[in-house]
């Protein structure tokens, strides 16, 4: 099933990607988003290409290029910060606060037992996230993360470290999806995105609760 496209125009696309499923195909095979680019072309001559990286259980907002100079402007708003991006993450308890700022430097490290995650380290990149409870129900919270770098899974340390509390389902900084009670994945969506654009209109797309969000009593806004 083709992933639903959230925003259209000449050269961007922005689709809603299920949870679960990766962008790249995974060493061992199996479905990815690589299956969807020839369907996504919708009439161009090139498939669109994606400007950014979710993780493969993060479901929601990923925008695509439908060409080269397109994609070269897409990431250079990337790396300059000038992308708005919103977060949904549900939480394995509830916060004492209700809102902050998280500003922890993170490297990535890797061991033969674990393979590879990231750690907060003071000589490691710079990476500040904005977060607020929306939301609490059986114990969790539902958390909006407005983060202001990209960092390799950021919001997922951010969370476990920052805020003190990993998000539901997670496998690396978290109790994983067995201990979860409902939750097969890391519960993480990409709910917004918004980036501007000089001499046009700003590219701007929101991407829907999923089902599994819903099923353990949130709902966004």
């Amino acid at each position: 099933m083709m992933p639903t496209i959230l925003y259209e125009d000449g050269e961007s696309l922005v689709i809603d990607k299920p949870g679960g499923l990766p962008i790249e195909r995974p060493r061992a095979g199996g479905r990815s988003l690589e299956d969807h680019l020839d369907d996504l072309r919708l009439g161009f001559q090139r498939p669109p290409v994606p400007v950014h990286r979710i993780d493969t259980d993060t479901s929601g907002c990923l925008l695509l290029a439908r060409n080269p100079k397109a994609l070269k402007r897409f990431a250079r708003a990337f790396e300059e910060r000038a992308v708005g991006k919103r977060y949904l993450g549900i939480l394995a308890g509830v916060p004492a606060k209700s809102e902050g700022t998280i500003d922890l430097a993170l490297t990535k490290i890797s061991s033969a037992e674990k393979g590879w995650r990231m750690i907060l380290a003071k000589k490691g990149k710079p990476s500040i996230t904005h977060w607020r409870v929306l939301q609490e129900a059986n114990g969790r919270a539902l958390v909006e993360f407005r983060p202001e770098t990209g960092r390799t899974h950021q919001i997922r340390v951010h969370s476990a470290s920052g805020i003190g509390i990993p998000l539901l389902g997670d496998p690396v900084y978290g109790d994983g999806p067995r201990k979860a009670g409902g939750a097969a994945r890391t519960m993480l969506h990409a709910a917004g995105i918004e980036i501007q654009r000089e001499g046009k209109p700003p590219i701007i797309a929101a991407a829907p609760l999923p089902a599994d969000f819903a099923a353990l009593g949130f709902a966004d806004g």
